[in-house]
């Protein structure tokens, strides 16, 4: 009995071992991919390929991109792997910009997976092809600056009361977690801008408005695999269909824009916000042009009537303006505090300028007092450079594709990265790039710099439709700030701040701490 016990346990280690030597061999017969054609690449490891660190916990997707850019310095691009996918990582600024604008029409797909079970998911920054098209056509009016202008006393009234309540803390001495205090003032803002609500959770921290919002944005293990499949391995996804945590909080923000919706079209309501421009998308599929302009769209030039935007779509939309316009704006803003408290000689300076410039604005924090504000500009584009929200940027070419320059074809359906992040630290973009130094972005210092080596907002037509909204949220915030307190560290400040690896987006791990002290 023990004889056939022990050729039993004998005959299934010989099975396993075999099937794990074919899951090996199967694994690494995918990784010659690169070698084949020529192409430089680092090195993967079975079964993870280049992701092994990420996959694990232990770094975002956007580190490891940045040590894949940095381990080969001298080449125009790098091929990597995700699991068995071979993908292409484009360090060279030319080659940049065919994919992003010249060759646009090759790579105009992200190749992201998008469940088309989830109604939020048809918003554009996941579309593709002839959809993406049509809705950024449509979208397009609602970024103006006439309709910026418009929603500019809603986002100066909760910038104002953000001030308001860091004078409390002041009071009471209190030091800030400066990241969740922004957080509540971007979503004071775009709970009102782009759902109609009031919530105040700048004085109710806890309001349900904020709670979902946690819920986004709150890394975790689930959340992160699912984006590392959703960018590595579109077909697994497919198959597996990894819901991200996100069933509740879809439920929630679908129901809330659908009595938005309800309730501004039986009582004839209007606030000149950006759910008010969407419903003009839902009723009549375009946005009336701001007074002087003339619409740019299929309706104006006479091509039959628009199509109109469903309520899912509307929907849609509205949760990823929350999404991009929430994250992007609260990470930018506590990043800029954090390294204006380490940099006093650069705070003084934008201290100078704010007051300056409000003196001869009767004290007015206005869309065009902001818009004089040349310091603040390379303030927070130096914060973009060093913390970009979005550390890498992704597309998948649609068509057999030689490579300028090179004899490599690219194999339809390849997908192709870049590294925001590594661009924004390489010494012969940006000196000593640890360095905190606005005077990078003056217009001298921009003209002798290659333009596809800042791209904190990405580039070419598929560049963030509201980049300018969320500037225009960062520079009021800390304008309402800067004008009332200085910034200093404390003892939990961390000078090196270190990013959560479970977060798809740059966010630090430990917080931002920092002291806020009146001025005289």
């Amino acid at each position: 009995m023990a004889l056939l016990l022990d050729s039993w346990i004998a005959e299934l280690v010989v099975v396993l071992s075999a099937a794990v030597l074919a899951l090996y061999l199967w694994f690494s017969s995918a990784y010659s991919y690169w070698k084949s054609k020529g192409v430089p690449y680092a090195k993967p490891t079975a079964p993870f390929g280049n992701f092994r660190r990420t996959f694990l916990g232990q770094e975002t997707v956007g580190v490891t991109l940045l040590k894949i850019h940095n381990q080969l310095p001298r080449e125009r691009y790098v091929g990597f792997y995700g699991f068995r996918r071979p993908l292409l990582l484009v360090r060279d600024p030319e080659l940049i910009r065919h994919i992003l604008v010249k060759d646009f029409g090759t790579f105009h797909d992200r190749g992201l997976f998008v469940d088309d079970e989830e109604p939020l998911n048809k918003h554009l920054f996941a579309l593709g092809g002839k959809k993406w098209r049509q809705l950024r056509i449509k979208l397009s009016p609602t970024f103006t600056s006439g309709k910026l202008k418009g929603m500019f006393k809603t986002i100066q009234d909760c910038g104002r009361e953000m001030a308001d309540v860091v004078g409390k803390m002041v009071d009471h001495g209190e030091s800030v977690e400066v990241r969740e205090l922004i957080a509540r003032f971007n979503t004071d803002v775009i709970s009102s801008v782009a759902f109609g609500q009031e919530c105040n959770c700048q004085r109710n921290p806890d309001h349900e408005f904020r709670q979902w919002g946690r819920k986004i944005f709150e890394p975790s293990a689930r959340a992160a695999i699912s984006f590392l499949l959703t960018f590595l391995s579109p077909t697994l996804m497919n198959y597996l269909r990894v819901k991200g945590g996100t069933t509740d909080v879809s439920r929630y923000f679908q129901k809330m824009v659908a009595d938005t919706v309800a309730y501004r079209e039986k009582n004839n309501y209007s606030r000149k916000d950006f759910m008010d421009l969407l419903i003009q998308l839902k009723n009549k599929g375009y946005v009336d042009p701001d007074k002087g302009e003339t619409m740019e769209n299929g309706h104006q030039n006479g091509v039959g009537t628009p199509d109109k935007l469903s309520m899912d779509d509307l929907a849609a939309q509205a949760f990823v303006f929350f999404n991009a316009g929430f994250e992007t704006s609260s990470t930018t803003t506590s990043f800029t505090l954090h390294e204006l408290a380490l940099n006093p000689d650069v705070q003084s300076k934008l201290h100078d300028e704010i007051d300056t410039v409000l003196k001869e604005n009767n004290g007015e924090i206005s869309y065009n007092t902001i818009g004089k504000m040349t310091y603040l500009d390379k303030v927070v584009s130096e914060s973009l450079r060093k913390y970009p929200p979005v550390p890498f940027l992704n597309r998948e070419c649609n068509q057999d594709y030689k490579i300028p320059d090179s004899d490599v074809i690219l194999e339809k359906g390849t997908p192709v990265a870049l590294s925001v992040l590594g661009l924004h630290y390489e010494p012969k973009y940006f000196p000593d790039p640890d360095r905190f130094d606005p005077e990078r972005f003056s217009e001298e210092a921009k003209a002798k710099r290659h333009p596809y080596v800042y791209l904190p907002f990405g580039e070419g037509p598929r560049i963030c439709i509201g980049m300018r909204m969320g500037l225009l949220q960062t520079k009021v915030g800390l304008v309402n700030l800067l004008s009332k307190y200085s910034v200093q560290p404390t003892q939990k400040t961390v000078a090196k701040l270190d990013f959560h690896p479970r977060s798809s987006i740059l966010m630090t791990k430990s917080g931002i701490h920092i002291q806020f002290v009146k001025r005289s």
